[in-house]
């Protein structure tokens, strides 16, 4: 009954909410040493995420970085990760009418092909995408065809019908493209340097798809509903993907220290899939 009321408050929320959206601008930053990496992971953010927030907490793409990281020290010491922190769009505004439509997503899905490929002529590791909230509708349009071997979708409103796997192919990098660079900042690539590297064998393989939603997590009464053109159809909990452990957090607890969450989202990162807890 709570969903159906949900469903028919899009409509509303379009109509009394359609408000602009704001410039996010634009950083991605590299956190651990990309050159010596085995493993690494995209943490692609949602709504409400800019570049002024963007090192403030665990709720932010940075913080979550550093605990990802910090995390991935406790549990697999030995193991070599760098975590890129991902605005490369604008995030809408949560209370706007981008927020339940998919228009920023398509651009983010774009830029966010631009990264990985930039990535993969930088690092041959196995590349996981940790997609949060509207994050994930960014994501679920970017990876079909890209070269990733994770993809981990939580507090999401829907990704679409994906299928149960998604090809990992290597494709021709699109140009120009941003370069990312370890300093944080993005240069438009040089165009002369566009071959690709080429996919090692885990990326050859189908992605892993992952999907977490915490316990107090509001998200869970829309997800997957859509009114016209508001809203995201495929809740990522119904389709067929690995769910994993998050415990009681809530929408922006899921690189909170101490979570399940943050622990498994750091196991897939690492490619430990069969460390990851189950809900």
């Amino acid at each position: 009954m709570f969903r159906h009321v949900a469903a028919a408050g899009l409509l509303v929320f379009g109509a009394v909410l359609a408000l602009p959206g704001q410039q996010s601008g634009r950083l991605v930053r590299v956190y651990g040493d990309l050159a010596t990496a085995e493993r690494v992971a995209i943490i692609v953010p949602g709504a409400d995420t800019t570049v002024e927030t963007f090192e403030e907490d665990t709720k932010r793409p940075g913080g979550a970085a550093r605990a990802v990281l910090a995390e991935a020290a406790r549990v697999a010491p030995g193991d070599r990760l760098a975590v890129v922190a991902w605005l490369g769009y604008d995030a809408p505004p949560t209370w706007s009418l981008g927020a339940v439509t998919d228009a920023a997503a398509g651009q983010g899905a774009t830029a966010l092909r631009r990264t990985v490929h930039d990535l993969r002529t930088r690092t041959a590791a196995p590349i996981a995408l940790l997609c949060h909230s509207y994050g994930s509708v960014v994501c679920a349009k970017a990876v079909p065809g890209l070269p990733v071997a994770d993809l981990a979708v939580f507090g999401s409103p829907g990704i679409g019908p994906l299928p149960a796997t998604v090809p990992a192919t290597t494709m021709p990098e699109p140009t120009p493209s941003a370069r990312v660079q370890a300093d944080g900042t993005e240069t438009e690539r040089d165009r002369s340097r566009t071959a690709p590297v080429e996919a090692t064998e885990a990326e050859q393989s189908p992605v892993r798809l992952w999907a977490g939603l915490g316990a107090n997590d509001w998200i869970r009464w829309v997800a997957g509903l859509k009114a016209g053109p508001l809203g995201f159809d495929g809740d990522p909990l119904s389709q067929n993907t690995r769910i994993f452990e998050t415990g009681a957090i809530g929408h922006s607890d899921y690189f909170a220290v101490g979570t399940a969450s943050l622990r498994n989202l750091t196991l897939i990162a690492l490619g430990r899939s069969s460390q990851v807890t189950p809900a």
